[in-house]
């Protein structure tokens, strides 16, 4: 007998398996094949699927091998709906043999990748993951909120040093120039006249060399306080430099800066300071006029300062663009 003869020799039944022909009998057996064949058929495919969507997931062999296990127990069951009206029980035996092979390789691989399947993390430990993450980006986020706070607060901080005078208090230079720029643009665009005075203390030197650096600062920080109680809150005192300081009196005209300048040279005249110490001191005053910058206005109030000063000093003078002094 040859081996294709041996194959299709239905004498090879195995003891048992002869079915009556019942219908009912007939449905359990070839129902309960036949529902198994389709699934042992969808099932992998939908693996294969599964893996081709999930790309990040490294068990293509094992998959492979599971697939090959189901597909050889669906063949088994084929198998078996066959031989109820043929008995090709060789063929069945060895799908089943080559079922059980398979199932024995996947089984090995299986348990050799038990550890990897016991460390992919739970639903659990994943949504405890996520709550830990969210109370550390919440935590995150209260840092940097406390950090922008400090920032501000630090930037706030530099702001007032760029912009005010450590010995005085008032604006310093950078700020005062600011103010003086505004002015000046603010006049070119809307014609809005002010008025600017340079304030200088007379014989400062004197002062220091007299009594020390220290009370020397102490007399500036006073003199400005003088200034800054006799102006208006929409003027500006800054320290120019040294004991000179520079006032900005937006929408003032040069009569009304000359009154005030008067009212601050006698303020200062009468100061009550430490040490016994009196001063008195210069004023330059100059108005805006058409086509003169902030540097050309601060040069004319030097002027006149200087002027001040040659005429004997505790006095106002006006810059006047007809003396011989400019």
């Amino acid at each position: 007998m040859g081996m294709l003869d041996r194959l299709f020799d239905g004498s090879l039944m195995p003891h048992g398996h002869c079915l009556l022909w019942r219908w009912d009998l007939l449905l359990l057996h070839l129902g309960g094949d036949f529902m198994t064949v389709i699934a042992y058929s969808l099932i992998p495919f939908g693996i294969f699927y599964f893996l081709r969507k999930r790309k990040d997931l490294k068990f293509d062999g094992l998959a492979a091998l599971f697939a090959c296990f189901i597909a050889f127990c669906g063949a088994s069951h084929l198998a078996g709906m066959v031989n109820v009206w043929h008995g090709y029980y060789f063929i069945e035996g060895a799908i089943k043999f080559a079922t059980g092979l398979v199932s024995i390789v996947t089984a090995y691989y299986l348990w050799k990748l038990m550890p990897v399947f016991i460390n992919i993390p739970s639903i659990a430990l994943l949504k405890q993951r996520n709550e830990e993450l969210e109370i550390l980006r919440a935590q995150l986020e209260e840092t940097n909120r406390s950090l922008e706070e400090k920032v501000k607060e630090r930037t706030l901080q530099l702001e007032i040093q760029a912009n005010t005078d450590a010995v005085t208090g008032v604006a310093s230079r950078f700020a005062i120039m600011e103010a003086l720029s505004t002015s000046v643009q603010t006049f070119e665009r809307y014609h809005r006249s002010f008025s600017i005075l340079m304030v200088d203390v007379d014989h400062f030197k004197e002062v220091n060399d007299s009594h020390g650096h220290q009370a020397g600062d102490e007399v500036l920080a006073e003199l400005a306080k003088c200034i800054s109680s006799n102006i208006r809150s929409v003027d500006i005192v800054g320290r120019y430099g040294g004991e000179e300081f520079l006032v900005v009196l937006p929408e003032t005209p040069e009569e009304a800066a000359t009154e005030l300048a008067e009212r601050i040279r006698l303020a200062v005249e009468s100061l009550l300071l430490p040490f016994d110490i009196s001063i008195t001191c210069s004023v330059g005053v100059s108005g805006i006029v058409k086509g003169i910058s902030g540097d050309g206005l601060i040069s004319r109030a030097d002027h006149a300062l200087y002027s001040a000063k040659r005429a004997g000093r505790n006095k106002v003078i006006v810059f006047d663009k007809n003396k011989t002094n400019f």
